[in-house]
């Protein structure tokens, strides 16, 4: 959902970025969790251009700095169900992937998003992971429902075989 940011000032507050949309909606979600598993309460302290917040029990600046880079998380059944052809990246972790002509390639472990596009990150039982773009041309189908995703990879990605398929 979000991702604490340095601190502000010396009472605890902290700075946020937020990965809702519109940002201030992460205000909206009655407890988050960060990645040591602590329940977080936040609210909004200020700030017209920057997303300020208070956290319930932080009270001065070394243990909101303690807090700083901690990735912000809310429970699944807490989100909204995506609107169609859309999905929420942990929907498709674990998914198998297979090409377009039904054979399997193995599985998405990761959904990375630095920027500049998604991309996932496919496991392969004995060969290095695959990373394709998660674009409509790469992926053309998804069906989270059914377990599984269609890839289509590019053509500048060559898609070595795993020993036992090369046999």
């Amino acid at each position: 959902m979000g991702r604490i940011g340095r601190p502000h000032g010396v009472r605890g507050l902290v700075h946020l970025v937020s990965y809702t949309d519109p940002p201030e909606a992460i205000f909206g979600y009655a407890t988050l969790t960060d990645d040591a598993g602590r329940t977080l309460r936040l609210s909004r302290a200020g700030g017209a251009a920057e997303l300020l917040a208070r956290i319930d029990g932080i009270a001065d600046r070394d243990a909101a700095a303690r807090l700083t880079n901690a990735a912000l998380y809310v429970e699944r059944a807490s989100l909204p169900e995506p609107e169609p052809e859309a999905f929420y990246h942990a929907d498709l972790l674990g998914l198998a992937v297979e090409d377009s002509a039904g054979l399997p390639l193995g599985r998405v472990t990761e959904v990375h998003d630095h920027g500049a596009g998604v991309s996932l990150e496919i496991s392969r039982d004995g060969a290095a992971p695959l990373l394709l773009p998660f674009t409509r041309a790469a992926v053309p189908v998804v069906d989270v429902a059914g377990g599984r995703i269609v890839v289509e990879p590019p053509t500048e990605i060559i898609v070595p075989q795993a020993p036992e398929q090369a046999a």
